[in-house]
């Protein structure tokens, strides 16, 4: 993480800090961050069909989803959401929990289900869970599916960087970088002795990663732009 990113991610937690100690409300906050170009102007649930549940009400398009809250989707359902700078594609039958503070989410645990993220720089780690995995992240597209009562989970690191842990198994860890969808794995939390084994590239595509980093007004590395059409 360079310096620049790091002092002006600090930057906006203390801006946003401030306006909640004027005492601004969520909405009002939400509106002040957006005009500063702390976070992107459309958050909440962009795109969905099917049953979407957020904090177990169902939830249409424009619907606020914030640290703290539970997104849930039916079958044959899906929800595409914002919160922060960060974007997300809950697939089917999914369960993802959030937290965070302020605007931004800390880490978010897939409880079931299948959820492709996007995440912009930060110079604070964070953390994709499921009950199988940790996943720590910083400027980052993944993909997670969790099947707990099978016990693995299954992860792409699209591009960026993670550090894996194995669900109960601290001997068990991957740090590695990615460009374009190298490091898939799966993530077994049923005792084994390979905890972390490769995997193929499953479930997602390239252009839901760039339809995702659009809605938060980015684009992919270069790096990964120049292999694009493969997946």
């Amino acid at each position: 993480m360079d310096k620049n990113t790091a002092t002006a991610d600090l930057e906006r937690r203390r801006l946003l800090r401030a306006m909640l100690a004027a005492g601004l409300g969520v909405p009002a906050l939400l509106q002040e961050a957006s005009a500063q170009q702390l976070i992107p102007a459309a958050q909440g649930v962009r795109r969905m069909d099917g049953e979407v549940r957020v904090n177990g009400r169902p939830a249409g398009v424009g619907a606020a989803v914030r640290p703290g809250d539970t997104v849930t989707t039916g079958r044959d359902a899906y929800a595409m959401f914002v919160v922060g700078r960060d974007a997300y594609l809950l697939r089917e039958n999914g369960r993802a929990e959030i937290a965070g503070k302020e605007l931004f989410v800390d880490s978010l645990r897939l409880v079931t289900g299948k959820l492709l993220s996007v995440f912009g720089r930060s110079a604070q780690r964070r953390e994709l869970a499921s009950g199988a995995a940790t996943i720590g992240i910083r400027g980052t597209g993944g993909y997670l599916e969790a099947y707990p009562t099978r016990g693995y989970s299954y992860f792409c690191l699209c591009y960026g960087t993670a550090d894996i842990a194995a669900g109960g198994r601290g001997d068990a860890r991957e740090l590695f970088s990615s460009v374009y969808h190298e490091a898939p794995r799966y993530i077994w939390s049923d005792g084994r002795a390979q905890a972390i084994e490769r995997a193929p590239v499953i479930n997602h595509s390239d252009s839901e990663l760039l339809m995702l980093e659009a809605l938060v007004d980015r684009k992919p590395p270069q790096t990964f732009l120049d292999n694009v059409g493969s997946y």
